[in-house]
Formats: structure tokens, C-alpha cells, sequence
């Protein structure tokens, strides 16, 4: 995704009353907070805490309640830095704790809004262990599918950056805002020099794959309004069914010439044509190239999370490697956790290969990819968009359903790799593509798939009516899964890839179909 770079001179420190004012519905904040808990102080905290009350106007260093966005009821909980520099005590994180829970009985989604410098200092390592309540709260909220949502304001750093500022569900920040672990002021201060310039910036966060964006505050409403209408809102109606129609007996190696070529749409067109509300997650950072997106988004109406292969990005071929996976991963954790179908779109080129994907433990990526793929608990509907080739492909299949384009393949190797095996030799190709079974009608008639998306004559030849085509045969698949009950929908995926390359015994009963 596309990093926007902001001026980091001078950046304004966005106050509580700014952030409410720019989310929320006007008028429509209602606070949760009662008069904070009384700690222990010495005489010196407690002129601290009396200065910075009078010159507040708080009681406290954090403000916790409920507003409307966009009519939405949404918990809230955001920091006052000018509060004695938005630190965290007992009194302050029994607040936030006591928000969060409230948020996940009432089942409300959760705004948290930190720009703090962290633990406050002067009530010690009693105030450092709060962050472990907070944490478990925010973590039980999370468990109970309910929307966690992060906006980092200038600055964030310390033990709330390290705690429930880093638990997001989607994590946003505010443009050249200060955001990292140790301040810059204590860096100097322990090692005798300044910490380098240009890390702890949004920025950077998220060209690190860390943060899912930079989002200035007057964009701020209009991204959590879509992010919460695929999280929360009913799936929309379904399109028309497509009229079936005969599918043209293509060759294997037509489909993988026509699986490369350049102009092929990919995942980012399936989203700029057949998708809504899209909100752009966290890519790879900087370790390999983007080569996969991760999404919320709406596919002819129907929520999903999207993780899709990016083929073409970097000049890379969509050549898959660890972080990709891990991106992957998280994409399904995110679908569990917020109860969404998970979508797969799968478009690569096979494994990158360098000694750093080795290293960084490629092979056991694809493994926990396909162990937490097959027994996710959440519906599943994975794409073979165009090319199929390796684990990388693989770790992407196993969902409930499976869907091909007509020119999709799917294949342990590119052909030329199994011929080089088979034949020493990459001139027999084409005959190894036909002979493996590896275009979308074999893989429709060994169960691989159950339907396939027609091209007319070629994906690339028409890619707006591809994408819209495709994304409405997704969300049918979408729509039915949802009525089957989860213990049910789990069984039958775990038997079906139970069942592949078995003979057929006298109860099996499949029905394939196309589109």
C-alpha cells in the first residue's frame, strides 16, 4: 500500500476535545467517568495532580465514554497529554480497564485514542503493572469478537505504546507523530546520544508493516465509518446469479501463458471493482516486496477480511516469502477474531528463494498457514485468480470452498521446474502442465474446485467485468457458507481435504458447478 509522507516539523498535539469533535456525531458523547481513585501521593505528586487539574480542566488523564459515528453506538477512551504528559497510574488505568469492560458487556466496538509518555513516574512500579490489567481487558474484549480499534496520537510511547497501543485490530496514527517504545528525551539521556531521527515516526511504522496507516484527523471518521461497516453492519443483498454457461476446452499451457500476462487483473483490481468500504491493513514492510494485501472490504455486498497474493509488485513476481505468510497469518486471526469470512486470492510465481527467506523460516510459515487455514473456525472461500505454483499457493487453499478462474492453475512447480525434474530439461513444459492435472477444469474434476469463473476470451481482455463477475460469484459462496453452522462447515472442509486423491467411496456425494 501507498506510504503518504507528512512534514514531521512542529507537529500539533491533537487534544480530546479536537479528536471527539472531528469522530464523533455532534453532541452525541455521553462520559463514563465517575471522580477517579483516590492513591497514595506525596506532598509533591499531589501538587502535580492539583496543577494539572487546574490547568486542564481534568480530573484525570484519560476520558472514557460512548458517541455516535455515523449513528453508531462506539466506546471511547483517549488520553489528555497536557494531563501531567498522559501518563498512566492506578486511578487512570482503573478508568480505562472499568471503559473496556464496560464496551464489551454493552458489546460495543472500542475507539482507544492514547499520547501518553507511558507509566507515571511518581506512582512507580505499581503504575507499570496496570498495564497488564489493561491488557487482559482489552484481550477479552478482543475475544469476544468484539472491534478494537487504534488511533496513535503525538506523541505515544512507553508502556502504553507497549501495551494496549499496539493491540489494535486496525491500528491508524496521526501524520509525523512521535510513536515508539523508549522517548527520545530518556534515550539521551541512558546512552549519552540522540536516538536516531526518522524512526519513531508514523511514517515509518508503516512502511515497516507495523502500523495499517497514516490517517490525518479529518480523515480519521470516515475510515473507522468503513472499517465498522464491514466489521459490524449485516451483509448487504446478493446480485443476480449468473447464467451458467458451457466452459471452452482450453489447454494447460494456454492457461499459464495467459496467467502471466502482465496486464492480468490481480487482487488490487478485484478490490477497486468488485469491493466497497475497502480498508487497506498492514502490508509485508520493507524485509521483501508487498506481495500480499491484507483487507476489510465488502465483495458484492458481503463482508470479508481479503488476503490476496500480489503478483506483479516489485518486479517480484509475486515470489511469496516469510513475511508475506506472516501477513497471512495475521489475516486469519483477524477473520477469527472479528467474525468475518476470510477470502483468499491466490496469484503467485511460487516461493522467493534467497537465503533470507530460508533463514526466516519459509517452510514453517506455509506449515502454520495451512494448519491454520484448514481448521479455522470462521468461513472460507479461497481464488485461484491466475498462477498456483508452490507452497505459497497452497498454504491459500484449503477453505471451504474454492473457486478458479478459467486460466487459474494450481501445480507444486511451474511447469518448466517439474519438467526440469522430470526431463532435465524445460522444453517439455506443456506436456507436463497437461499431464499434472493442473488447469481449473481438472482441479474442478478432482474436487480441487468447486466452481470456475469464465474469462471472455481472457481475464486481461476484460478485467471490470472480470472483477465484477468474480466478486459476485464470491459473495453467493459468501452467503451460503454463512448458513451453515460452524461445527457443521468445519467437519465437511476437514473431510473434503481428507478425501482428496481417495477413491470415491458409495456416500460420497459432491456436486461441482460453474459460473
Amino acid at each position: 500500500m501507498g506510504v503518504r509522507i507528512y512534514s514531521l516539523v512542529a507537529v500539533s498535539r491533537i487534544t480530546t476535545d479536537q479528536l471527539r469533535d472531528a469522530v464523533l456525531d455532534q453532541g452525541s458523547f455521553v462520559s463514563w467517568d465517575s471522580a477517579p481513585l483516590s492513591v497514595p501521593t506525596t506532598r509533591a505528586y499531589a501538587r502535580d495532580l492539583a496543577a494539572a487539574r487546574a490547568s486542564t480542566g481534568r480530573d484525570e488523564s484519560v476520558l472514557t465514554g460512548e458517541g455516535r459515528v455515523f449513528g453508531r453506538r462506539v466506546a471511547t477512551l483517549v488520553c489528555e497529554f497536557e494531563f501531567l504528559a498522559g501518563s498512566i497510574g492506578v486511578a487512570a488505568a482503573e478508568r480505562i480497564t472499568a471503559a473496556v469492560e464496560r464496551a464489551t458487556a454493552e458489546r460495543l466496538p472500542l475507539l482507544a485514542s492514547p499520547s501518553s509518555g507511558g507509566t507515571r513516574m511518581q506512582e512507580g512500579t505499581v503504575a507499570f503493572l496496570q498495564m497488564v490489567k489493561i491488557a487482559a481487558a482489552v484481550r477479552l474484549h478482543k475475544q469476544a469478537h468484539l472491534p478494537y480499534l487504534v488511533y496513535l496520537r503525538h506523541p505515544t510511547t512507553g508502556g502504553v505504546f507497549a501495551s494496549w497501543g499496539s493491540l489494535g485490530h486496525l491500528t491508524l496514527a496521526q501524520p509525523g507523530a512521535l510513536i515508539g517504545l523508549l522517548g527520545p528525551r530518556v534515550y539521551e539521556q541512558i546512552y549519552g546520544e540522540p536516538f536516531p531521527p526518522g524512526i519513531q515516526t508514523a511514517e515509518n511504522l508503516q512502511r515497516r508493516g507495523l502500523i495499517d496507516d497514516v490517517v490525518p484527523l479529518d480523515g480519521l471518521r470516515r475510515t473507522l465509518h468503513r472499517a465498522l461497516t464491514v466489521i459490524a453492519d449485516a451483509p448487504g443483498p446478493l446480485p443476480a446469479p449468473p447464467q451458467s454457461e458451457p466452459m471452452p476446452n482450453v489447454a494447460a499451457w494456454d492457461s499459464v501463458v495467459a496467467s502471466r500476462r502482465p496486464d492480468r487483473p490481480g487482487v488490487d483490481d478485484l478490490l477497486r471493482h468488485g469491493g466497497t468500504d475497502v480498508v487497506l491493513l498492514s502490508d509485508t514492510g520493507p524485509d521483501e516486496a508487498a506481495t500480499m494485501l491484507l483487507a476489510l472490504a465488502r465483495l458484492a455486498g458481503q463482508p470479508a477480511v481479503v488476503l490476496g497474493q500480489r503478483r506483479g509488485s516489485g518486479g517480484s513476481e509475486g515470489r511469496v516469502g516469510p513475511a508475506s505468510l506472516r501477513a497471512a497469518r495475521r489475516g486469519m486471526a483477524l477473520a477469527a477474531e472479528l467474525r468475518l469470512p476470510l477470502v483468499l486470492v491466490i496469484d503467485t510465481a511460487g516461493p522467493a528463494l534467497p537465503v533470507e527467506a530460508e533463514q526466516g523460516g519459509l517452510a514453517g510459515q506455509i506449515a502454520q498457514c495451512l494448519a491454520e487455514l484448514v481448521t479455522l473456525d470462521t468461513p472460507t472461500v479461497s481464488v485461484l485468480l491466475g498462477q498456483g505454483s508452490g507452497g505459497p499457493a497452497l498454504a491459500m487453499v484449503p477453505a471451504d470452498r474454492a473457486l478458479a478462474a478459467l486460466h487459474g492453475w494450481l501445480a507444486p512447480l511451474p511447469p518448466e521446474g517439474a519438467s526440469a525434474i522430470v526431463f532435465r530439461d524445460t522444453t517439455h513444459a506443456a506436456e507436463l502442465a497437461a499431464a499434472q492435472g493442473i488447469r481449473s477444469a481438472d482441479l474442478l474434476a478432482s474436487g480441487i474446485v468447486d466452481a470456475i469463473i469464465p474469462e471472455h476470451p481472457d481475464a486481461a481482455d476484460e478485467p471490470v467485468e472480470f472483477c465484477e463477475r468474480l466478486s459476485s460469484a464470491i459473495a453467493s459462496e459468501l452467503d451460503a457458507l454463512r448458513e451453515i453452522p460452524a461445527p457443521e462447515r468445519l467437519a465437511a472442509r476437514l473431510d473434503r481435504y481428507r478425501r482428496i486423491g481417495l477413491p470415491p467411496t458409495r456416500d460420497t456425494n459432491v456436486t461441482h458447478t460453474t459460473r
